[in-house]
């Protein structure tokens, strides 16, 4: 059914898409008994498929990366195809527009997107206002935060210090992204002088909460293994609680689609391998130090299992989702319950 779906979305412009299905999904759970259909058509719930990571309790492995949902706008409806926790953002502390259109591509002869956005949202203000209206029984929530494009390198430390402290009463967990390719500059904070700067000012923020939240990073799958190297010392100095393994790709190569020279990130199945193989270096050189959620290129049930058994603690979907629609969520869970039970 989603296939037949997919060919006509696919047939227009991918941003006006994103925003079709979102109104979509909306006004369909306002119909009575919508919810619990989805629910019941793509949620796998047993105890087996529970993970605790960081302190928190996710119902199942499989989460919503960051992205889709950039305003806080729609988490409750995006769990009910069957995510154990949806991600918010990337939120800044002021609104911004993001990059001029046409920003967002695809590549579907690589079953991949390109996009260059630009942390396009309504600031985080706005994001914490709706999460206020969290059900107890929602999913869980982790804030993706960022810097204003206008912000300077310098100074981003104070961008990512007001995201927290407006985010901190309503999400479980935060994601510190310096890895996307689309504000100019920003990568350059996964150095690890800036970077240690960073997520030590927001450790200390942190703790002055009466429950400080798990932070994580978001890293790029372009580091080297050099650079590997140096984010395992910084999560073991800062003492954050996780990785993210991985963002997008500036790589190019093999793709096919016409898009393919379009500047931006690249996701979907090209970053597969990378991906999957920063996770098992994370892991494996740092001895399962720390927590890895796994993310890039999950297009398939036999992807997911391969980045868990990388290591990966959890994982998450964007452009898999896109593709494959929520069925690919129900069938990576029951693999998972297949192997558990």
């Amino acid at each position: 059914m989603y296939s037949i779906i997919r060919f006509f979305l696919f047939r227009f412009d991918p941003e006006k898409i994103h925003e079709f299905t979102f109104e979509c999904i909306r006004i369909a759970h306002k119909i009575p008994g919508m919810r619990a259909l989805l629910r019941a058509i793509y949620t796998v719930n047993h105890p087996a498929l529970k993970r605790t990571v960081f302190g928190l309790e996710f119902p199942n492995p499989v989460g919503l990366a960051a992205g889709f949902d950039k305003n806080a706008a729609l988490f409750d409806e995006l769990a009910s195809f069957g995510f154990g926790f949806v991600e918010i953002g990337t939120v800044t502390p002021l609104p911004q527009p993001g990059n001029d259109k046409p920003r967002l591509f695809r590549l579907s002869e690589d079953k991949a997107l390109i996009n260059r956005m630009g942390f396009n949202n309504k600031g985080a203000e706005t994001a914490a206002a709706r999460l206020r209206f969290r059900k107890k029984d929602g999913p869980i929530i982790g804030g993706n935060i960022g810097k204003n494009k206008v912000t300077a390198n310098e100074d981003a430390g104070s961008d990512y210090l007001k995201c927290l402290r407006a985010l901190h009463e309503n999400v479980d967990y935060f994601t510190v992204n310096v890895s996307s390719p689309n504000t100019p500059g920003l990568r350059a904070l996964q150095d690890k002088e800036p970077l240690m700067k960073i997520l030590h000012e927001l450790k200390e923020e942190n703790s002055r909460f009466q429950h400080p939240k798990p932070i994580l990073l978001k890293i790029a799958p372009d580091l080297s293994n050099e650079q590997l190297d140096d984010i395992i010392e910084i999560v073991r100095e800062t003492k954050i609680d996780g990785v993210i393994a991985t963002n997008t790709t500036l790589s190019r190569e093999g793709l096919q689609s016409a898009n393919r020279n379009e500047t931006g990130g690249l996701s979907g199945a090209p970053v597969t391998q990378r991906a999957t193989e920063v996770i098992r270096y994370l892991k494996n050189k740092s001895n399962h130090a720390f927590p890895v959620i796994g993310v890039g290129g999950i297009m398939s049930v036999q992807d997911a299992l391969d980045k868990i058994d990388a290591g990966a603690d959890l994982i998450q979907l964007y452009t898999g989702f896109v593709y494959e629609g929520p069925g690919l969520v129900k069938a990576i869970n029951k693999a998972l319950l297949k192997r558990s039970v």
